[in-house]
């Protein structure tokens, strides 16, 4: 890359994201450039726990233009997820540039200005698709715990013989928090921290899979009253278990215990006093947005980019695909995210053609 390279859109993000984002902006003539941080596409997944599944079935896991390759009702695996990624980008023939992270976003009179390791590239404009789970969330007493006890986040997690013997503590009892300390239940005593959040019926998506999905797609949006009560809920981690529930805990054996407030000891301290003694905690505590990279403001109060569907109000020329209920329930998921993508590329098509017929001063 060189030193101040010009290109008219950049998107950020190699992922299923930035994926969608190119395709539906080639789609109207535009070129754009897609920088990604990975080796390889798909590489995202793959680092993600062994036995990890979607939790959509296949006909839903698509990308605009290629349906998902695996039979309806099946749930994909994540590598079959990272193979179709790869498949996908391949076949589009998508402008990725791969190994090259993206380390500061700043702007001026000319544009956009990214800083990368590969050098320095000019944009007229950015897409974020840096997708839904930008940095690890872990509470701040985190760092009070005995340095004995081994600590990761769910992002780290590959599988139960990676940890250290002893006992394990889940922090955390959404679907991945559930998943993950079921599997360590067979292998060995294992406690979660936390109320699971409301489980979706399995009889909801094995019969009426496409009802539901329907239902949160469709219906679940920042323009109708449930989805907006829903948004503000999902932003704060409280999406409901879908494939588990509670009672997988209880028949695995695994111990439910109260939110871990803070350490005692250099040990996990629960909400009603007690104080746990293990050997990991496994932080399944989520995810938060990380923008700090950026140097000029782009979120609102609470944190996430301020805008309609993706498009920047405080920065012109910036959009944003991939986010969490960035416009509905699905706007993180495979099957959900070519309808955010194909609303910003049609967006940043009607402002350069504004930009192109507007007379120059």
């Amino acid at each position: 890359m060189a030193t101040r390279e010009r290109v008219k859109i950049v998107v950020v993000g190699g992922g299923q994201a930035g994926l969608a984002v190119a395709r539906s902006l080639l789609e109207r003539d535009l070129e754009c450039r897609v920088l990604d941080a990975e080796a390889r596409v798909g590489d995202q997944w793959r680092r993600r726990w062994d036995s990890l599944q979607l939790f959509t079935p296949a006909q839903h896991d698509g990308l605009p233009g290629m349906p998902f390759p695996a039979p309806r009702g099946a749930f994909p695996t994540k590598d079959e997820v990272a193979d179709y990624l790869e498949a996908y980008a391949r076949h589009f023939e998508l402008p990725i540039r791969h190994g090259v992270r993206v380390e500061r976003l700043s702007r001026g009179p000319e544009g956009f200005t990214l800083h990368t390791s590969a050098g320095t590239l000019s944009a007229d404009r950015v897409v974020l698709a840096t997708g839904t789970h930008p940095a690890p969330r872990v509470p701040s007493f985190s760092g009070e715990l005995n340095p004995a006890i081994h600590q990761l986040h769910a992002a780290a997690y590959r599988n139960p013989a990676a940890l250290p013997a002893g006992d394990v503590l889940v922090v955390g009892a959404g679907t991945s928090g559930v998943e993950i300390a079921v599997e360590l239940a067979r292998h060995r005593r294992t406690f979660i921290a936390g109320r699971p959040t409301p489980h979706i019926p399995d009889p909801l998506l094995r019969y009426a899979g496409d009802l539901y999905w329907w239902f949160i797609n469709a219906a679940l949006t920042v323009r109708t009253p449930a989805g907006r009560k829903a948004r503000s809920r999902v932003r704060g981690g409280g999406a409901p278990l879908i494939r588990v529930s509670g009672a997988d805990l209880d028949a695995a054996g695994v111990t439910r215990l109260p939110r871990v407030t803070g350490v005692s000891g250099g040990r996990p301290r629960l909400e009603d006093g007690r104080v746990i003694e293990v050997a990991t905690v496994l932080w399944a505590t989520g995810y938060r947005p990380d923008f700090g990279w950026i140097d000029f403001p782009i979120t609102d109060e609470s944190g996430w980019p301020a805008g309609e569907r993706g498009v920047s109000s405080l920065a012109p020329g910036l959009c944003f695909v991939g986010m969490p209920f960035q416009y509905g329930l699905t706007s993180g998921l495979l099957g959900g995210v070519g309808r955010d993508a194909a609303f910003v590329a049609e967006w940043i098509a009607r402002d350069a053609a504004v930009q192109r017929t507007r007379p120059a001063a």
